[in-house]
């Protein structure tokens, strides 16, 4: 028998976190709009904040996270002055690669400015050796399988 526990989609509705940027003089380019390295800043501006604010001290103090891709894709500009909204979610994970999905929006329209999945790997604060986490880590920073036979 196969059993439904919840979506992929339901769950990273679920655990989304968002936090507000304001668009400085200095991320403007020549050409007048946001430099696209910036959004690359906003992807891990908001990921690190989500991290601090989810996972526990423990946590926090024994593991770092490097990048091991980035896939933006820009939909629009923004430009200076504007409000900028950037929202995160987890999704899978396999043993030591965990993905996350980004989305920088402008406020208040929620205008898709620029969407982006991230591929980190958890590395040991200490020795800076990639490592296996717990099932805490894990559980906060993945989505776990859309079913489960039983």
């Amino acid at each position: 028998m196969h059993c439904l526990l919840k979506g992929k989609a339901e769950l990273a509705e679920a655990s989304k976190f968002e936090i507000n940027i304001k668009v400085r003089e200095t991320d403007i380019d020549e050409l007048g709009h946001v430099n696209n390295t910036v959004y690359l800043r906003w992807v891990q501006d908001v990921a690190v904040a989500h991290w601090k604010n989810t996972a526990t001290a423990e946590q926090q103090e024994n593991i770092l996270w490097v990048v091991r891709r980035h896939e933006i894709d820009y939909k629009h500009s923004a430009y200076r002055g504007d409000e900028i909204i950037a929202v995160t979610w987890v999704g899978g994970a396999s043993e030591l690669v965990f993905e996350r999905h980004t989305e920088i929006l402008h406020f208040p329209d929620r205008k898709l400015l620029a969407k982006a999945r991230t591929l980190w790997i958890p590395i040991n604060s200490k020795t800076g050796r990639p490592i296996r986490v717990d099932s805490d880590v894990r559980n906060r920073f993945s989505v776990p399988e859309i079913t489960k036979d039983l």
